[in-house]
């Protein structure tokens, strides 16, 4: 398209040459030395407020840059400035605005030229001035000849008003002689070297005193309140006893009912209260016979039915079927997927985060062209494969993001260089839907196209501009590898106490990063100063906020400002250092498909703008909120830690607690940690090659583990219909698919996808007959798998089996951890009994009455309970 363009142009110019303006003729006599053709994009247009056909016409070309608006913009981008070609020309030039001129009929091959010399910018500006204000300045010229011209005054001689008291008075003079010092030397030291060093003021008699700060009592500060926590337990006791044994013996008791005698029988039966009983119970005794007669209307025979055919041998279809696939030739070359998303109100659209396959190294050595190429979040729509609906614009890559539970068109993401960022999509929302604007073209506002190219824009995907980013020097300083939302039920206060959420919604967000922290984020307005509401309403409405790229204002109050709420560490458990957290999962996190169904479209999105940070004395503190979550690090711990901060009786400062357990099981990156949908107790790990099933309060380790695999486990995902059904990723582009009710020591199929290593997985349910489960790979490409009956449909006590099969694995593990601490104490007091019976002495041997003495009393002894059992036998014979 280019040559084509360039050979419209000299046409135009062709044509035009003879009824060329006057400008133009001496534009087109002017030396190429005087001006430099420039190409000025979309950005620098609007910096500079010279945008095509707005700011500048084909009437009034002409627009003044300052030469210091110039520098300052060469500073601040470098080589992506559009005027750093003629950087020494700008430097050279003499005034102070410079003369750009809009060539709207590409003179000189370009849209625009610069004038680098002062007498052409004379010129130009000489020709483009009316008539009338050529006469205006020579009637001007004319009245400055007329006009005499002032002389010199000439000087008088210096007359005293009584000023000179005053400058006299002001005046610093000398009130005392000036000191004079001596210093002087030993002869024999002269010239030699000087030597200086540092000694103790107290130790010389000549020498200067220190003055050593004291203690002022009126700047000591007082603690008047202090946290403290008690805890109420009941009083236990333990006790044990020992029963002697005895002899067994078999006893039997014979007995007969107590009856009624015949009397008491008819009296009974011809009562009237009997009768009158009867009477008010039998229909009520005929319906419950009834109701038992009648089979279980709530039962399913159908899927009872099919329930039989999905059982292990069957021919029924287990594999995954390819649904669709999404990539794009210019966003998704080179890179790889991050991250993915499903919209959570909007059926059929996918959010994807790209980032670019780079090491360190190779990265510093490309910024310039990552500063050219800015990272994305597309948006993809089942209605058009080809084309992304939307694209979120990201200061840097994004590893995570999450949609808001309470608003969904607001999104959180974490950035690569560390920085939490925010979007706000609800302008863009009925694209999303598929419903336009009859009439309208759906173009975005910062496109500068030139006349004739203008319909082309209409199918252009539009590009939002984040909200607001976080301060990157209060943020974290590695990639921020996990992010999620807070429950909308609680907040959290800087110490880490759950207290009740007045407002119903989400407002705070937790992140980790590889930093050995984990931060939670507020997005709320915090206070300052008094000012009210209206004031500041007031205020904005008169100086509106500087927003040159066209994003929501909601949270401008965030940007470049955002500070984080809470810092929690990890430091380790024995040694010194902390764990470096990837992914962390909290209990109550509900997975995406519960999301789903809990939102509402229809109901109005709340106001975040409006919503301030209360303060922490009218909040209610709440007890049943667990702190304590899971943490996978890059050295494949698990970490179980809690985010409650606890004061140091030292110092008084809020430190984070240690870990209370750590387990090393997986040699590699820990890249899942996820809670079940179904049982929130039940955590699933990935990383290295294998993966772990964890139950909450089962600290011995997991409850399943796997055996090690030949290939990497990159990803994994529970199901979201079926609570015994899992998804592992693996590095050469396979899925397993995890069966526990059919097989829990191999996966029950294994499916390749892709020829590369697969990033994320994420289920998602439509309707009750289509489930769908998004897999991306390292090459960028989405594939969207449709899920078989029998890996969607459960069956009727499907939770309850997998209930107690994990609970039966957790006994397990307890039962064999008791039984080893029980043996360690036998050995230990066994191994203390023999160290006991070699320390005592020896005993003096026994003489010969003495053993003879004590056989005949055992012998006694056992004559007397022989004696006891024959009498017991024959009072039993005789009772018989």
């Amino acid at each position: 398209m280019a040559p084509k363009r360039e050979k419209s142009a000299a046409s135009s110019k062709g044509k035009n040459k003879k009824n060329a303006s006057p400008i133009e003729s001496v534009v087109e006599s002017a030396h190429p030395v005087d001006i430099f053709p420039m190409v000025l994009t979309s950005a620098t247009q609007e910096l500079f407020e010279c945008r095509a056909d707005e700011d500048v016409t084909g009437d009034n070309p002409y627009k003044l840059l300052r030469k210091e608006d110039m520098m300052q913009d060469m500073r601040t981008r470098a080589a992506v400035s559009d005027f750093s070609p003629i950087k020494q020309a700008v430097l050279d030039y003499p005034e102070d605005e410079m003369l750009l001129v809009f060539d709207r009929d590409f003179t000189y091959g370009q849209s625009f030229y610069l004038v680098i010399t002062v007498e052409a910018k004379e010129r130009l500006l000489r020709l483009s001035e009316p008539e009338s204000e050529k006469a205006e300045k020579a009637e001007q010229e004319e009245e400055e000849e007329d006009m005499v011209i002032p002389t010199t005054p000439v000087p008088q001689p210096w007359v005293s008003l009584g000023s000179e008291r005053e400058i006299e008075d002001e005046t610093v003079t000398e009130s005392r002689p000036r000191l004079k010092y001596k210093i002087s030397r030993i002869r024999r030291e002269f010239g030699a070297p000087v030597i200086f060093s540092d000694r103790n003021a107290v130790e010389t008699k000549d020498g200067f005193l220190e003055c050593v700060s004291y203690q002022d009592k009126s700047f000591s500060l007082r603690e008047m309140e202090n946290n403290c926590g008690t805890q109420a337990i009941p009083n236990v006791i333990s006790a044990g006893t020992q029963t002697h044994w005895t002899y067994p013996k078999n006893v039997c008791t014979q007995y007969e009912p107590r009856e009624f005698s015949e009397e008491d029988k008819e009296n009974c039966l011809q009562s009237e209260n009997l009768k009158n009983f009867v009477k008010s119970v039998a229909v009520r005794f005929e319906l419950a016979i009834q109701q038992n007669e009648i089979m279980d209307v709530f039962f399913d025979d159908w899927k009872a039915l099919s329930e039989e055919d999905s059982g292990l041998g069957c021919k029924a279809d287990t594999h995954l079927k390819e649904y669709q696939s999404f990539t794009d030739l210019n966003h998704c070359k080179e890179k790889t997927v991050s991250h993915i998303n499903w919209h959570p109100t909007i059926t059929g659209v996918i959010a994807v985060a790209m980032a670019e396959t780079l090491a360190f190294e190779e990265r510093i050595c490309g910024s310039a062209k990552l500063v050219l190429n800015p990272s994305l979040i597309l948006f993809w729509s089942f209605s058009d494969p080809i084309n992304p609906q939307l694209m979120l614009e990201c200061p840097d890559d994004v590893f995570s993001f999450e949609f808001c539970p309470s608003d969904p068109n607001i999104i959180v993401g974490g950035c690569m260089n560390g920085q939490v960022v925010l979007w706000d999509i609800s302008t863009h929302v009925e694209r999303l839907q598929g419903t336009r604007a009859g009439g309208t073209k759906n173009t975005s506002n910062d496109t500068t196209a030139l006349q004739g190219f203008e319909d082309k824009q209409e199918y252009e995907t539009p590009v939002v501009r984040y909200c607001a980013v976080s301060s990157i020097d209060s943020g974290h300083k590695a990639p921020i590898t996990d992010i999620q939302w807070l429950q909308e039920s609680f907040e959290v206060s800087r110490t880490g106490i759950p207290l009740e959420n007045k407002t119903g919604i989400c407002v705070q967000i937790v992140t980790c990063a590889p930093d050995c922290c984990v931060m939670f984020w507020d997005i709320r307005v915090p206070r300052v100063g008094t000012h009210s509401m209206g004031e500041k309403k007031q205020k904005a409405e008169e100086k509106p906020l500087n927003n040159p790229h066209g994003a929501v204002n909601m949270f401008k109050h965030l940007d470049l400002a955002w500070k984080p709420l809470m810092k929690v560490s990890l430091p380790k458990i024995d040694t010194s250092g902390e764990y470096s957290p990837l992914k962390f999962c909290l209990r109550y996190n509900k997975s995406h498909s519960q999301v789903a169904a809990t939102a509402h479209p229809t109901a109005e999105a709340p106001d975040y703008s409006l919503l301030r940070v209360p303060s922490a004395k009218h909040l209610k503190p709440m007890e049943d909120i667990c702190s304590k979550f899971y943490v996978g690090t890059e050295d494949g711990e698990l970490v179980y830690t809690d985010w409650k901060m606890e004061r140091d009786n030292d110092s008084g400062k809020l430190l984070s607690r240690k870990p209370s357990h750590r387990y090393i099981l997986h040699d590699g990156l820990v890249n899942t940690v996820r809670c079940s949908p179904f049982f929130e107790d039940i955590i699933l790990t990935v990383g290295g090659w294998t993966f772990a099933i964890w139950k909450e309060g089962v600290m011995v380790g997991p409850i399943i583990l796997s055996q090690w695999s030949q290939t990497r486990c990159t990803q994994g995902c529970w199901s979201g219909s079926r609570p015994g059904v899992f998804f592992i990723g693996k590095e050469d582009g396979s899925i397993e698919v995890w069966d526990l009710l059919e097989k829990s020591h191999e996966p029950s199929q294994v499916q390749n996808i892709s020829t590369a290593r697969i990033t994320n997985i994420k289920p998602w349910i439509i309707s009750s007959k289509q489930h769908l489960l998004a897999v991306s790979d390292h090459f960028g490409t989405l594939h969207i798998l449709e899920i078989p009956w029998t890996l969607r449909a459960p069956s009727s006590s499907e939770k309850q089996s997998i209930r107690k099969y994990f609970d039966k694995e957790g006994d397990r593990l307890i039962y064999f951890e008791t039984r080893q601490m029980m043996a360690m104490k036998e050995r230990r007091e066994m191994e203390a009994e023999e160290l006991r019976k070699k320390s005592q002495p020896v005993a003096q041997e026994k003489s010969m009455e003495q053993v003879n003495e004590e056989a005949q009393k055992e012998y006694e002894a056992y004559l007397a309970m022989e004696k006891d059992i024959l009498k017991d036998i024959l009072q039993d014979n005789s009772d018989i």
